[in-house]
């Protein structure tokens, strides 16, 4: 199988890890409602158990509780379950946090629904796409979900800084779902978009939350670097909002189907040819 992007190299997974994206992890925009409904029309078998991939703090884990009857969260850093268990529903009695790679932890199938927050990309595909297609029940799915705000005016010239301050160098790479399809490691059943949802956030706020990507880690960025970058990014927002609170609106694109073995499977399959 052909080596995946390097802009989804699983290295820079290891950003999070560190404490300081922990802390500016929570000033990400939320997820709209609309995502757990169309979560839970996902969940059509039994058992209702749900498997959350890269859970992070537990944005999807800890609401998910509200429709499975366990949710196995899963995430390699400490830090990040560590804090997932101080926030709301973090210790739920149907949520079970599990620290380790999802490739390699122990887990507890069959699960009717496997969710991804925009974590899919880390993992090792040729690993865990197979382990998933083993791990769900019969009609069980795979869901991946990506949240983000709306265009606004200063869209580009914010994305031109985050450009030059980054600490990578392959911004606006391929989308992880159509390579997994390229790859034949998913089959896509059905996408979704959330409807709009106001989302008022400070200027300092947003800031912050820009420092829980992976390519704008304080620590990896340096003191120096991110304090320069803090500076103009705030210089350009407020021209727009003198304020000082940004006016978002938040979506989300759902994007759900069936985790399968990849190309090499296929060909060796019983029946193949």
């Amino acid at each position: 199988m052909q080596p995946k992007p390097e802009s989804f190299s699983t290295a820079y997974a290891e950003t999070f890890k560190d404490q300081q994206v922990v802390d500016a992890y929570r000033y990400r925009p939320p997820y709209p409602d609309e995502v757990f409904a169309i979560l839970a029309s996902l969940i059509t078998d039994e058992p209702r158990t749900a498997l959350d991939v890269g859970a992070g703090s537990g944005d999807l884990a800890r609401r998910l509780v509200e429709l499975a009857r366990r949710v196995d969260a899963v995430d390699f850093s400490e830090h990040m379950i560590a804090r997932g268990k101080q926030l709301p529903n973090g210790n739920h009695p149907h949520l079970h946090w599990i620290c380790g790679k999802v490739e390699e932890v122990p887990l507890f199938p069959p699960y009717s629904l496997i969710t991804a927050g925009s974590s899919i990309h880390w993992l090792e595909w040729e690993v865990a796409f197979p382990r998933f297609h083993s791990l769900l029940t019969p009609q069980g799915v795979l869901a991946v979900i990506y949240r983000r705000t709306l265009p606004m005016p200063w869209n580009e010239n914010l994305r031109t800084l985050r450009f030059q301050f980054s600490t990578r160098r392959d911004q606006g790479g391929p989308h992880a779902v159509e390579e997994l399809e390229a790859r034949g490691l998913f089959h896509r059943y059905g996408e979704q978009e959330t409807a709009p949802v106001p989302f008022l956030q400070s200027i300092d706020d947003f800031i912050v939350g820009l420092h829980s990507r992976s390519h704008c880690a304080r620590e990896r960025m340096g003191e120096q670097q991110a304090a320069d970058f803090d500076r103009q990014v705030k210089a350009l927002l407020v021209q727009f909002h003198p304020d000082g609170v940004l006016p978002l609106q938040v979506i989300a694109t759902v994007i759900w189907g069936r985790p399968e073995g990849g190309m090499a499977a296929r060909a060796v399959a019983p029946g193949a040819g």
